[in-house]
C-alpha cells in the first residue's frame, strides 16, 4: 500500500525518529503504526528517541580542511557526557562530520540526521550536531583553522591580502597562525564596531551616561566617548590588544606585517566556537 506523508508525519511525532526510519518502517508493516513503532523499537530507535530529550552540552569541535587548503570547515558535535567525547567510534563521527562540512552550508543535522540516529542508538547517549561553517577562500590569502583545549575551542579566519605572492611568505603565514591564537584567546564578539547592532551601541552608551551622571556637562561626552571606545577594544577583533603584545592592537599588527611585505593585509571574517556555549 502506499504510504502517505500524514502517516510518516504521525509516526515520527510519536517517537522522534528520522522521516526516512519512519517511512521504512510504515513500507515494512503495509501502515499499520503500531507494527511500525515496534520495529523502530527492536532497532534500537525508540532509545535514540528518548536520548534526544537529554541534554547534551559535552563533545567536541573539529576541522577538515581540502588537499588545496582553500576550504576548511569547523564543527561542533555534542555528547551528554565527556566519557564519550573521548570514545574513538564517537572521535571519528566527528571527524566524519567534518569532512561532510566541507560541502555543506545547510546544517549537518539535514545532511546526516539519519546517522546521528544510528550512533545514539548504538552509544546509548544523546548526541547533537549541533552547528557546522565552512569558509571557501575567496581571492588572494588564506584560510586557516585552529582547535585549542582539546577540541573545546575551534576558530576559522579568513586573511587577504592584495598580492598572490604575500599569501606564501612566512610573515604572513605566521600573522595567519597568530590571529588564529588570539581569536582562540580573546574570543571577539564582532571583527569591527560596524558589525554591532545599532540597539546594542545605543544601549551601552546609555549604560555609561548613567555611570557618570552629576559630571560637569562638558566633560560628560568625552568620558562617555571614552568608554565606548574602551568597549570597542575589548569587543572588536580589529581593535583588541594583541594577546602577544597587548599594547599593540590587531589593526596595527595587521599593518605591521604588511609593510614587511609591501601589501595590506585584511581580516575578511571568522568564527569562534566554545564548546556549549
Amino acid at each position: 500500500m502506499a504510504i502517505t506523508a500524514a502517516q510518516v508525519k504521525e509516526l515520527r511525532e510519536a517517537t522522534n525518529v528520522s522521516m526516512m526510519e519512519c517511512k521504512k518502517a510504515l513500507v515494512e508493516t503495509d501502515g499499520n503504526l503500531k507494527e511500525a513503532m515496534k520495529i523502530l523499537r527492536e532497532r534500537g530507535m525508540s532509545i535514540a528517541a528518548k536520548r534526544a530529550e537529554k541534554a547534551a552540552n559535552q563533545g567536541l569541535i573539529a576541522t577538515a580542511s581540502t588537499e588545496d587548503g582553500k576550504t576548511i570547515s569547523l564543527v561542533e558535535v555534542n555528547s551528554e557526557t565527556d566519557f564519550v567525547a573521548r570514545n574513538d567510534d564517537f572521535k571519528a563521527f566527528v571527524a566524519k562530520a567534518a569532512q561532510k562540512a566541507l560541502e555543506a552550508d545547510t546544517p549537518l543535522s539535514e545532511v546526516m540526521g539519519d546517522e546521528l540516529m544510528d550512533r545514539i542508538a548504538a552509544i546509548g547517549e544523546n548526541l547533537k550536531l549541533r552547528r557546522n561553517v565552512r569558509y571557501q577562500l575567496s581571492g588572494p590569502g588564506k584560510v586557516a583553522s585552529y582547535i585549542h583545549m582539546g577540541g573545546k575551542i575551534g576558530v576559522l579566519v579568513e586573511v587577504g591580502c592584495e598580492k598572490e605572492e604575500s599569501a606564501d611568505s612566512e610573515v604572513f603565514n605566521e600573522l595567519v597562525s597568530d590571529l588564529t591564537l588570539h581569536i582562540a584567546a580573546a574570543a571577539p564578539p564582532y571583527l569591527t564596531s560596524d558589525e554591532i547592532p545599532a540597539d546594542v551601541i545605543e544601549e551601552e552608551r546609555k549604560i555609561f551616561e548613567k555611570q557618570v551622571e552629576g559630571k560637569p556637562e562638558n566633560i560628560i561626552s568625552k568620558i562617555v566617548d571614552g568608554k565606548m571606545n574602551k568597549y570597542f577594544a575589548e569587543t572588536c577583533l580589529v581593535n583588541q590588544g594583541f594577546v602577544k603584545e597587548p599594547k599593540q592592537s590587531i589593526t596595527q599588527l595587521l599593518q605591521e606585517k604588511g609593510k614587511e611585505v609591501g601589501d595590506t593585509f585584511t581580516i575578511k571574517r571568522f568564527t569562534r566556537y566554545q564548546l556549549g556555549a
